[in-house]
C-alpha cells in the first residue's frame, strides 16, 4: 500500500482552504489594482471593451478546461485515499494530453472568430483584445491540469504560488503594454487588446510554476517533469486503475467534468449576458458604440469588488470536494454533513458581510479606485451580487463533491434565463441599475435551488437562529461600527482642513474595511455565533483559544 495523503485530516483541507484564500484575496487585489490605471490612463472607454472582452475569454477558458480542475481533484482524491500514487500521476498526464488538445481548439476557434464574436456583441473596437487574450488559451488548461492533480492530493501550496505568479506577471505585462500604447496614441482597440495580452504572460508563469512544484515532487520520487508523458509502472496492481483503459478514464473525467464546468461557469455566462445584451440595448437607445462601452465600464466598476469575494470563496471552495470526496471513501460521511453545515453558517456570514461592507462603503470605494463617484448607486447594486454570487459558489461545490454535478448545471440555466429576461426588462428603463438589479436576481436565484437540493440530500437542520437571527444581530453591529467611519472620518478631515478626494476616500475605505472585519470576528465570538471547537480547526489557531476565553471574547 502507498502512503497514505496528506490530506486524509480534516485540518488539512481547512490549512489547504486558508493557504488558497489568502493566495486568492493577494491576487485578486492585484488584478483588482490593475483595474485602476487601466480606467484611469485609458479611460472608460477601453475600460469597457476590456470588461466586454474578458469575460469571453473566461468562459473559453472554461469551455477548454470543462471543469477538469475539478474533476481531476476528485479523481486524484479517490487514489490517494486508497493509496494509489500510479493512479493518481495517470489521471493527470491523460488530462494534460487532453486539455492540450482542448486549449488548442479554443484558440483557433476564438482567435478565428474574434470578427464574427465581436459582431454579436456589436462593437467591432473588441476585435483585436479577442485576438489578443486568445494566446492564453494555448497554456492555461495545461496549467489548470497540474493544479487539480496538487489539490487532489490536498497540496494546496502549487496553486496559491501560481496562482499570485500569474496574476503578477498578467498585470505587469498589462501595464507595460498600457504605457507603451498610451503614449504612441494607439486606439482604443488596440489599447483594450495590450492589456488583454497580459492572460497569455500570466498563463506562462502560472504553468512554469507548476511545472517546477511538479519537477520537486518527482524528484523526491527519483523522476523528472518527463514523466507527464512516460507511462508510469510503479504503484499497486489491487489498487490502480491500469485496468481500465484510457479511453474509459477519458470518457469518465469528461463526463464528470462537463457537468461540473457548467455549474462552474456562472460568473463569466452571467457577464457574457450582459456584453450581447446591454451594449445592444444601449445602442436601440440612440447610444453611439463608444457611448455604450463608456457606461458600461462605468457599469462593471463594481464587478472587481463582487469578484474579489467570489475569487476567495471559489479558491477555498475547490478543498472542499476532495475533502468530501475521501470523506465518503473513509466512511466518515456524517461528520462531514456537520462539517458542511458549519461550513455554510461561515460562508453565510462571510457573504452578508461582504455584501453589507461592499454597499457601505460603495462611494469612497468608487472615488479611490475611479477618482469620481459615477455610477455609485449602480455599484451599490452590484455589490449586491456578492450575497448570491458567494452562496452560488459554495453550495455549488458542496453538490458536486456529494455527486450532485448535474444540479448546479441545471439552476445554472435557470439563473441565464432570469438575467436575459431581467436585462430586456429593466435596462431600457433603469439602465445600468437594471442590469445590477438582474444580476442579483439571477445569482440569488441559482443559489437557493442550490440550498434546497443540499437541504434534501443531507437532510440538514438549519436554524433561524443561526442563519437569521445572529447574522442579523452581527450585521447590525458591524453596520453601525462602520457608518461611524463613513460619517465620522469625512467631518474630521473637514474639521482638520483635509481637502475631499482620492486620498481622503482611499483612507475612509481603508480603516471601514479594518473596523468592519474587526467588529464582525469579535462580535461573531462574543455572542458565540463562533465556537471555540470551530477555531480549533484552524491551524496554529488552537493556541490563542484559553487567552481568548479567558479575557471574554470567546465563550467557552
Amino acid at each position: 500500500m502507498g502512503k497514505q495523503p496528506r490530506g486524509g485530516t480534516g485540518s488539512t483541507y481547512v490549512e489547504g482552504a486558508l493557504v488558497l484564500g489568502l493566495a486568492a484575496m493577494v491576487s485578486k487585489l492585484i488584478g483588482t489594482l490593475q483595474k485602476i490605471p487601466l480606467q484611469n490612463i485609458a479611460g472608460d472607454g477601453v475600460f469597457g471593451i476590456y470588461n466586454a472582452v474578458y469575460p469571453f475569454y473566461i468562459l473559453f477558458v472554461f469551455l477548454a478546461t470543462a471543469g477538469f480542475p475539478v474533476a481531476i481533484s476528485k479523481f486524484v482524491a479517490e487514489r490517494m485515499a486508497v493509496g494509489d500514487e500510479a493512479g493518481a500521476r495517470r489521471i493527470l498526464r491523460l488530462s494534460v494530453v487532453m486539455l492540450a488538445i482542448a486549449g488548442l481548439c479554443g484558440f483557433l476557434l476564438l482567435y478565428g472568430g474574434a470578427e464574427h464574436v465581436a459582431g454579436w456583441m456589436g462593437n467591432m473596437q473588441t476585435v483585436e483584445a479577442i485576438r489578443s487574450c486568445s494566446y492564453a488559451l494555448l497554456v492555461v488548461p495545461v496549467m489548470s491540469a497540474v493544479r487539480g492533480y496538487f489539490q487532489g492530493k490536498a497540496n494546496m501550496v502549487p496553486t496559491a504560488v501560481s496562482q499570485v505568479a500569474e496574476q503578477f506577471v498578467r498585470v505587469a505585462t498589462m501595464l507595460v503594454l498600457l504605457w507603451l500604447l498610451t503614449s504612441r496614441g494607439a486606439s482604443e482597440g488596440m489599447v483594450a487588446a495590450g492589456a488583454t495580452f497580459g492572460s497569455a504572460a500570466g498563463g506562462i508563469a502560472g504553468l512554469l510554476v507548476m511545472l517546477y512544484y511538479y519537477r520537486k515532487e518527482r524528484r523526491g520520487r527519483g523522476a523528472l517533469v518527463s514523466d507527464l508523458v512516460v507511462q508510469d509502472t510503479k504503484g499497486p496492481p489491487s489498487l490502480s486503475i491500469r485496468s481500465q483503459s484510457s479511453s474509459q478514464m477519458a470518457w469518465q473525467l469528461v463526463r464528470y467534468a462537463v457537468l461540473v464546468c457548467l455549474g462552474a461557469i456562472a460568473v463569466p455566462m452571467l457577464s457574457i449576458v450582459d456584453t450581447f445584451t446591454v451594449p445592444n440595448i444601449l445602442a436601440s437607445m440612440s447610444r453611439t458604440e463608444l457611448e455604450a462601452m463608456t457606461e458600461f465600464g462605468i457599469y462593471n466598476r463594481g464587478l472587481p469588488l463582487v469578484q474579489l469575494v467570489g475569487m476567495i470563496v471559489s479558491s477555498i471552495s475547490v478543498t472542499i470536494i476532495p475533502a468530501i470526496t475521501q470523506a465518503q471513501h473513509t466512511g466518515s460521511f456524517s461528520q462531514v454533513r456537520e462539517q458542511i453545515a458549519v461550513m455554510l453558517r461561515w460562508f453565510w456570514l462571510i457573504a452578508c458581510a461582504g455584501t453589507l461592507g461592499l454597499v457601505l462603503l460603495a462611494e469612497p470605494i468608487n472615488i479611490a479606485l475611479y477618482q469620481d463617484a459615477a455610477g455609485t448607486a449602480t455599484m451599490m447594486w452590484v455589490s449586491c451580487m456578492t450575497l448570491g454570487s458567494t452562496m452560488n459558489i459554495v453550495t455549488g461545490a458542496m453538490l458536486q463533491g456529494l455527486g450532485k454535478v448535474n444540479a448546479p448545471a441545471y439552476h445554472l440555466f435557470v439563473a441565464i434565463a432570469v438575467k436575459i429576461a431581467l436585462n430586456l426588462w429593466l435596462v431600457p428603463s433603469l439602465g445600468m441599475n437594471g442590469a445590477a438589479i438582474a444580476g442579483v436576481a439571477a445569482y440569488s436565484c441559482a443559489a437557493i435551488l442550490n440550498m434546497v437540493v443540499l437541504y434534501r440530500t443531507l437532510q440538514l437542520r438549519l436554524s433561524w437562529k443561526e442563519f437569521v437571527i445572529h447574522p442579523g444581530l452581527l450585521m447590525a453591529v458591524m453596520a453601525a461600527a462602520v457608518g461611524i467611519i463613513l460619517f465620522g472620518l469625512p467631518w474630521l478631515f473637514n474639521v482638520l482642513g483635509i481637502p475631499s478626494g482620492r486620498t481622503s476616500a482611499l483612507l475612509v475605505t481603508l480603516i471601514g474595511v479594518m473596523i468592519g472585519v474587526t467588529t464582525l470576528m469579535f462580535s461573531a465570538m462574543k455572542f458565540g455565533v463562533i465556537r471555540a471547537e470551530e477555531l480549533r480547526s484552524i491551524p496554529k489557531f488552537a493556541k490563542y483559544i484559553p487567552k481568548l476565553q479567558q479575557i471574554g471574547w470567546l465563550k467557552k
